[in-house]
């Protein structure tokens, strides 16, 4: 011990005579450390960016990883990107992966007057401008569905896929528009409570409480004002436009849904459920979600090559088995 501390203060006393080399050699300590967390943490790692939506909006957004495929996720209704951070950091050493924050979320600007399904799609559009890309997988979770669909029409031929997640085939397809706007009309006379109603309705009974109270927080902070007409719009979207869009991109749309009880049976069957978890699967159950997209992923690229081949078998490259099914109420779960 004795030793040690012996060799310290000489150390420290060279270090004294010559300030130059301490200084340096500090200097090399700190970028070791910095480059050390850099390369623990991918979410560092992401470039942060910023896009112009057609109105001028300015839409935050980041990429990470590189691939022949682009992978651009869509979060939901009052939430931001983060809810994709578990797909971030999986998907990034395979593929180009793409996010944003939509208008009045997250760290995007909230200026726009009316929050349609369609403005929405345009701050996705204009994030595709920046990043490019000739392959297209567009994942949508709850209002990011609708937002994905109308993103497709814009971009055409580039999209080769679009997954919805818990946005399409639930049993809130069922609910009356009328018992939607009922709904709508006493989130704006009590927003606080109704909201906490409504979040706490999206997980299973065994979720962690501490994760249903975050998530209540994060999305009570979101725009009150953006909150009330995105809603509106989407409520109204999903009872004018959805039936007739899923025919439309019956072709490109997968679905992965949740299932609370773990008993509920697939309304569709393009429908794969994550038993045991609600609405935000997501972050909930992120290696299984994680699985089930990359299964479809690989049921999308196979698809593209047996159109370039059409000799090759068509069920080729599609593995696991459709998991078991969900559908917890959301305000825009569809």
């Amino acid at each position: 011990m004795e030793v040690n501390r012996f060799a310290i203060q000489i150390f420290m006393a060279n270090m004294k005579k010559n300030k130059t080399v301490a200084i340096y050699l500090i200097a090399a300590i700190i970028c070791l450390f910095l480059s050390a967390c850099a390369i623990n943490n991918s979410a560092i790692q992401t470039k942060k960016l910023i896009a112009e939506s057609a109105d001028g909006t300015r839409i935050a957004y980041g990429f990470s990883g590189q691939g022949e495929t682009t992978l651009l996720f869509v979060h939901g209704w009052l939430c931001d990107h983060k809810i994709w951070q578990p797909q971030i950091d999986y998907f990034s050493s395979n593929y180009k992966v793409v996010w944003l924050d939509l208008a009045g979320h997250g760290s995007s600007e909230t200026d726009r007057q009316k929050f349609t399904m369609s403005a929405f799609a345009q701050d996705v559009k204009s994030v595709y401008d920046k990043v490019g890309g000739e392959k297209i997988i567009l994942v949508g979770h709850s209002m990011g569905g609708p937002i994905v669909i109308e993103t497709a029409r814009l971009l055409g031929k580039k999209v080769v896929g679009i997954v919805a997640v818990d946005a399409f085939y639930t049993p809130l397809a069922s609910v009356p528009e009328e018992a939607k706007m009922a709904f709508l009309e006493k989130l704006k006379k009590d927003y606080p409570s109704a909201l906490e109603e409504t979040v706490r309705s999206m997980f299973a009974q065994s979720a962690n409480p501490d994760l249903v109270n975050s998530t209540y927080q994060n999305m009570l902070a979101a725009d009150y004002k953006m909150g009330i007409s995105s809603l509106y719009e989407c409520i109204k979207w999903n009872s004018q436009k959805e039936p007739s869009e899923l025919k439309t991109f019956s072709g490109k749309l997968y679905n992965i849904n949740g299932a609370p009880k773990g008993d509920e049976k697939a309304l569709h069957n393009s429908v794969v459920l994550i038993s045991g978890v609600g609405h935000f699967l997501p972050q909930v159950k992120a290696e299984e979600f994680n699985a089930a997209l990359e299964t479809v992923i690989e049921k999308i690229q196979s698809s593209l090559k047996n159109t370039h081949n059409p000799a090759l078998n068509r069920t080729q490259g599609a593995t696991g088995s459709q998991m078991k099914l969900f559908s917890q109420l959301a305000p825009c779960a569809g």
